[in-house]
């Protein structure tokens, strides 16, 4: 199913293009500025029902905005598990790959037979490949404790399993839409990315049975997630999901013979902040520790994660760059890489058939990774160089200092493009406010 829609969505891309050509031979004229009508996009961060919230009385602007982020078409049963959780759950971004990010720490450990940080970091890869599969925390349980080599298949990582760098070999992508102020399910589409044949094929370290008690148990699990700062509206459903990947390890019997524990710390989306909570976990001998939110976050900290020998393994860094990080083996993740997105954002884009487009990101390894990535997806498609303009803006190290967007609305009112796709967390809303303020007509 899948790959066919794959087909259905590069099909799309081709006629897009086709599209822009033909209507590249029409006058070039530019459209007066003042009329000039802009469909919004976005991703991830600005992808979530509670982000409309982010833009208060004025919420009804993201109404036909369209976007991508990295989703899988997430079973009803898990869904309401978490809602057991947290009720008031209204989003699940992220939640998959926090839960599987959880369930692939805790396997590694079991068939390590320790907590020591490198024998998990070296069975991590090993627990998503090449052995008997299994997608039930119990099952795979059993089976690592018995030493057997498995197969896990998660919420998240339902295709293939990681790369020989650690990372999804492949991704399933949701494109959305906003209407009524909230994200309209009914018109959720899935495409896949990635090809299987890029999960390692290494064998891992045979895993241990342990025999009697383990003096290094019980395995302890930092967080750092993003429970301040622009990317808090992502927080509740990584939150949830850690909790119930922790309940259902333990309720299955715990990690070598002791309940799995969990101290939760912020990363405040905020280097500074992320910085005091990794030192704070490995002061309390924390082996790993699940996040950061932003990739960004991680460049920052993960200089001092490797120094300190401990594992980094986020749920929702997407930055291309990751990939080749100098990280000792030490730092893993179940988002996919945004060289995967990049193709899916620009094709939902292409699908409308925008001649001039801007590409506003956040000055950080997350946006201006992802707007390269696009950037490059559209000129492929033909969309020349003449018609995109790439913008960037510095996010606030306060988030009680807001961005001023009142230049860059300006200079993408004069450009006078007829998309606008906005790489950003919650602070972007300001920016498609700034918008609506300069005269730009914002379709729904």
């Amino acid at each position: 199913m899948l790959g066919n829609r794959t087909s259905r969505a590069a099909l799309s891309t081709a006629c897009a293009a086709l599209l822009l050509a033909t209507s590249a031979c029409g006058s070039d004229e530019p459209k007066d500025a003042g009329t000039t009508q802009v469909r919004l996009y976005g991703t991830d961060g600005n992808m979530q029902n509670s982000f409309a919230a982010e833009l208060k009385d004025r919420a009804t602007l993201v109404n036909g905005m369209k976007g991508t982020t990295p989703l899988t078409p997430l079973p009803e049963s898990f869904k309401e598990r978490l809602r057991n959780v947290d009720p008031k759950l209204n989003d699940f971004l992220y939640a998959a790959e926090s839960y599987d990010a959880v369930v692939i720490s805790s396997l590694a450990a079991q068939l390590a037979g320790t907590t020591a940080p490198r024998a998990i970091a070296e069975q991590i890869v090993g627990v998503t490949t090449g052995g008997q599969r299994c997608d039930e925390v119990a099952v795979c349980l059993q089976l690592a404790r018995a030493g057997q080599d498995l197969e896990y298949r998660g919420v998240s990582l339902t295709r293939a399993g990681f790369t020989d760098t650690g990372e999804p070999a492949t991704a399933s992508y949701g494109t959305l839409h906003f209407d009524n102020q909230q994200l309209d399910d009914g018109k959720t589409e899935f495409v896949g990315a990635g090809d299987e044949s890029g999960a390692s094929s290494k064998t891992p370290p045979r895993g241990r049975k342990p025999r009697g008690k383990v003096k290094d148990a019980p395995l302890v699990l930092g967080g750092l997630l993003p429970k301040t700062g622009d990317l808090a509206l992502a927080y509740p459903p990584m939150a949830a999901a850690v909790t119930l990947a922790v309940n259902e390890i333990n309720a299955a019997g715990g990690v070598l013979g002791e309940p799995v524990k969990w101290i939760e710390g912020d990363d405040g989306t905020n280097p500074a902040v992320a910085k005091a909570t990794v030192a704070s976990h490995v002061g309390q001998g924390v082996p790993v520790i699940i996040g950061a939110g932003a990739s960004g976050i991680s460049r920052a900290v993960l200089p001092d994660v490797v120094a300190a020998g401990r594992i980094l393994f986020s749920p929702s860094n997407t930055d291309a760059g990751l990939s080749t990080v100098d990280d000792k083996g030490l730092y893993f993740r179940t988002a996919p890489p945004d060289s995967l997105q990049g193709r899916a954002l620009a094709d939902v884009m292409l699908r409308d058939g925008p001649r001039k487009i801007v590409i506003l990101a956040r000055k950080d390894s997350y946006g201006e990774g992802l707007q390269e990535n696009v950037r490059a997806e559209l000129e492929k498609a033909g969309v020349g160089a003449d018609r995109l303009k790439l913008l960037t803006y510095t996010p606030p190290a306060d988030p009680k200092t807001p961005v001023d967007f009142g230049g860059i609305a300006q200079e993408i009112k004069g450009f006078g493009p007829e998309a606008v796709l906005v790489i950003g967390f919650g602070e972007s809303a300001r920016a498609i406010t700034a918008l609506a303020d300069a005269g730009v007509q914002i379709r729904d």
